[in-house]
């Protein structure tokens, strides 16, 4: 795909996928294209910044649309641009749907957006016409995107009780985990978080990329694991045959990232899910 990434102020990770660090609280928005459809990583901390990324997806795509949208976890810093992409189906962890549709959660987000600076009146905007999700992830969830195919999985508990990674075959294999990894140090367990007995919640989350060759956090820039970041240490436990197996039986010739989900996975052997509304 000959896009200049650069020009529109995104970062090319592979044909047809991208990563733009958002201002402010450095939230990342990833980006996928293919055929039929746009799919968008995350949306920004406003209905404004929702709408910058829907314009510079339709500079990047020659005018198209973004079609589906995965939202990483639940905290407005990557949720409340949603309402910018009207007609864009709208994927989240299984758990997402009922907490961005009730009231006392929206106004704790709202609330939680103004503690961290976002001006008010634009922190209430967003709230009140927060979208929820229409299609909800219990464990994995194939997109066929036109050409490239790419999974959704619910790895959560891990920063929040709803995390969804977004994970690209390759080459380069790519994974979008939104704050399952910081850029700084150790992931973040937030107080919203379930933290299961006997282990840290996002050590098992984190399971979801261990293998791949490029993880975009959800905070700072992409990343490759290494032996000397804070938080591959734990990252590198986990090993990612269990799911590639999967996915290979869903399609030969798929060579995707690892990923061991957490919830009821799709029957072995079943054909990856097609576009909503599509046959």
């Amino acid at each position: 795909m000959d896009v200049d990434w650069e020009a529109q102020g995104w970062e090319r990770l592979a044909d047809g996928v991208g990563r733009r660090r958002l201002p402010v609280w450095d939230a990342t928005a990833g980006l996928v294209v293919g055929e039929r459809a746009v799919l968008l990583y995350d949306t920004g901390s406003s209905l404004a910044e929702g709408a910058e990324l829907r314009a510079e997806v339709a500079e990047l795509t020659g005018g198209r649309r973004v079609t589906h949208i995965a939202l990483g976890h639940p905290h407005f810093d990557h949720v409340f641009g949603t309402a910018a992409f009207a007609g864009a189906e709208v994927f989240g962890a299984v758990g997402t749907e009922e907490l961005l549709a009730r009231e006392r959660d929206r106004e704790a987000l709202r609330a939680d957006a103004v503690r961290h600076g976002l001006d008010p009146a634009a922190a209430a905007e967003a709230a009140d016409v927060l979208v929820a999700p229409r299609h909800v992830v219990s464990g994995e969830w194939t997109l066929d995107l036109g050409g490239r195919q790419v999974l959704l999985a619910n790895v959560g508990p891990g920063h929040t009780g709803h995390d969804l990674a977004l994970l690209v075959p390759g080459p380069p294999e790519v994974v979008f985990c939104g704050d399952l990894v910081e850029e700084s140090g150790e992931p973040q367990a937030g107080p919203d978080a379930i933290r299961p007995a006997g282990r840290t919640p996002w050590t098992a989350s984190c399971r979801s990329a261990a293998g791949t060759r490029c993880t975009c956090r959800g905070t700072g820039r992409w990343w490759t694991p290494r032996s000397s970041d804070a938080s591959a240490r734990n990252w590198r436990r986990a090993s990612p045959s269990h799911s590639v197996a999967r996915m290979r039986s869903y399609n030969p010739d798929l060579t995707p990232p690892g990923c061991i989900s957490r919830g009821r996975p799709q029957t072995p052997g079943s054909v990856p899910t097609p576009l909503p509304g599509q046959d």
